[in-house]
């Protein structure tokens, strides 16, 4: 049917299909359908069996790259790829985050260095704002797997706390039961005076999934505003793409373990190399980023491996991209090239 109709079309329709085809429109349009074709990316990676394991491989993703189209905001490109709002603005402190000039290429950071934690369930890494969730192992194998995406977190005075917790129940649509503090808050500076707002309501901060936690006021949710993710833009909630929580959602159980950290400062090898990762300190609760850096990585176990001018320039940029700071020739690798005949 299908070969018919073509045959029967004008050839002026056909050439101009041909036309499109090679010449695309130059202009292109984000809509919802298009972020929520989006699929959640497992990433594996390998715990190491004991310190300065060569084979351990702590960072995961690799960047990718984009060239950006006429109509595109930095917005819409970190939200296509999972990317935070701070993320890419980070990294590209020089380019107009609404209107990016068409044609340039960007470099996207889609690469990270796991946090230091229980590699178990939900793991928000608070400086960085991003979750990590890590399914259970299925066996003894140092090999796993997780899941990683961009959040907002709480606002400097309303602070995502440091805590642990479980999940406790999930709902679909939510209805937000304004607390009485922020009831007042939104009564002095907006003169909402509303004490709940309905589930399904395009007002409904919580957006259309919740899942609830131990911790009394806090919740992991989806959002109306999808450029809060990757900002300080709540009152201690963690806030997802909408497309990014409807997926979490069904693949988190009640009971699964949690826990809120804060490292601005993480460490990880991967296949003997040593990379760093280095952020802003959102709440300001780290005195001296430096200092944090070189006991992290001490504890870390690869402290001889490291190159402290490297160390110390990826603390000064804070780019909250992985910097490889390992040495050129550390000790071990210099012993094993002795060994080898490579000297």
């Amino acid at each position: 049917m299908a070969r018919q109709l073509c045959c029967r079309s004008p050839r002026w329709l056909i050439l101009l299909a041909g036309l499109i085809f090679l010449f695309p429109p130059p202009a292109w349009t984000w809509d919802e359908a298009t972020f929520f074709q989006k699929q959640l990316i497992i990433y594996s990676f390998v715990l190491p069996e004991y310190r300065q394991d060569p084979q351990a491989a702590m960072v995961i993703g690799s960047p990718q790259t984009y060239t950006i189209k006429k109509k595109d905001t930095l917005l819409d490109i970190a939200r296509y790829f999972d990317l935070g709002y701070n993320e890419l603005v980070t990294v590209y402190l020089n380019v107009d985050p609404w209107v990016p000039d068409p044609g340039e290429t960007l470099q996207l950071p889609t690469i990270w260095v796991l946090p230091q934690s229980r590699f178990q369930g939900i793991v928000v890494n608070i400086p960085e704002m991003r979750l990590y969730y890590f399914p259970p192992a299925t066996t003894k194998s140092t090999s796993r797997t997780v899941i990683t995406l961009p959040v907002g977190v709480g606002r400097e005075n309303w602070p995502t706390p440091q805590a642990r917790f479980t999940i406790r129940g999930k709902t679909v649509n939510p209805t937000w039961v304004i607390p009485a503090s922020i009831r007042q808050e939104r009564i002095q500076k907006k003169g909402w005076s509303e004490r709940s707002i309905p589930g399904g309501s395009a007002k409904n901060p919580l957006g259309k999934h919740r899942i609830e936690l131990t911790l009394p006021s806090y919740a992991i949710h989806g959002t109306n505003n999808p450029w809060a993710v990757g900002r300080l833009a709540t009152h201690g909630c963690i806030r997802l793409y909408p497309e990014d929580i409807a997926q979490l959602f069904h693949i988190i159980h009640v009971g699964t373990p949690g826990e809120f950290i804060y490292q601005p400062v993480k460490v990880g090898s991967h296949h003997g190399r040593v990379y760093v990762e280095v952020h802003e300190d959102l709440y300001g609760l780290v005195p001296d980023l430096q200092a944090e850096a070189y006991q992290v990585t001490a504890q870390s176990g690869w402290g001889e491996a490291i190159d402290h001018s490297r160390l110390q320039q990826a603390v000064r940029d804070k780019s909250g991209v992985p910097v490889d700071v390992t040495k050129d020739v550390w000790p071990e690798q210099r012993e094993e090239m002795v060994r080898v005949g490579g000297e």
